[in-house]
């Protein structure tokens, strides 16, 4: 009897007051309690539209829609994953038009390229790399053991003359950073052809193992190494056209990053 005489009074309270508190003296809500609460039967959410009342199924929990609207019933779901198995954890791409170009004075002062381009080498000592802005991009790494594939695409070009009986030609350098440190590189020759003005594709393809845990910074960054009979006036342009006989959504670079995982955070998914 005691019982539900307190729950008549609390009812009550609700219905003359506008807020009421249960082992507190300044509710801050229609009813506000300081403790447990034990629910021994159901709730429900009062749906907006057309009143009617959902007590949500199992396994639902209830998900704030922000101020002013009521919370709604959300499934949460944790992937299930095979111990020492390797998962996508993490993907993304990046584009970029705006790329980098290098006269012939911007060339590299690199001597010796053998000490210089090493694994781990940071990009403060490879003098003449420029970075691609739009590929300089955030990544996350949730777990110690885990694989991160790069996928760099770009398009080269020099506005070179055709080629003579003696060739004239560029070398080029592109490499994969992670937080301004080197992780995979590719060194190419840009070769004068028949026509004016050569291009070529350049594909890169990189892997690093067990990237510490939490957010790096991937970037690009390409560098000038010879020239080979060049004229002073001679462009190389990476991600970006030298000359008019392409344009910049040709000539645009593109970087996708995949990261490879043995889950050791399984983060809920609530959908």
């Amino acid at each position: 009897m005691k019982n539900s005489i307190s729950i008549l009074l609390v009812m009550a309270g609700l219905s003359l007051s506008a807020q009421v508190g249960i082992n507190t003296a300044s509710p801050k809500a229609k009813l506000d309690v300081n403790g447990d609460v034990n629910l021994r039967n159901k709730i429900v959410v009062q749906n907006a539209q057309d009143n009617t009342l959902s007590q949500g199924n199992n396994d639902q929990i209830l998900v704030s829609q922000g101020v002013g609207y009521a919370p709604i019933w959300k499934s949460l779901r944790i992937p299930e994953y095979e111990p020492n198995k390797f998962y996508l954890i993490f993907n993304n791409s990046f584009s970029d038009r705006t790329g980098v170009k290098f006269t012939s004075g911007e060339q590299s002062t690199i001597t010796s390229k053998n000490t210089a381009f090493t694994k781990g080498a940071d990009i403060s000592n490879l003098p003449g790399f420029k970075k691609i802005a739009g590929l300089s991009q955030p990544i996350s790494v949730f777990s110690t053991d885990s694989k991160t594939y790069f996928q760099f695409e770009t398009v080269v070009q020099a506005d070179l003359p055709a080629n003579g009986t003696t060739d004239i030609s560029i070398d080029y350098a592109c490499g994969i950073f992670v937080d301004d440190k080197l992780v995979n590189l590719r060194q190419r020759n840009l070769k004068a052809s028949s026509a004016t003005s050569t291009f070529i594709t350049h594909n890169q393809i990189g892997v690093v193992a067990n990237l510490s845990k939490g957010q790096h910074t991937v970037s690009v960054a390409c560098s000038r190494l010879a020239s080979y009979r060049t004229g002073n006036d001679v462009v190389l342009a990476v991600g970006i056209n030298a000359d008019t006989n392409i344009n910049n959504f040709i000539a645009q670079s593109s970087l996708k990053v995949d990261v490879y995982e043995i889950p050791q955070v399984f983060n809920p998914i609530i959908n």
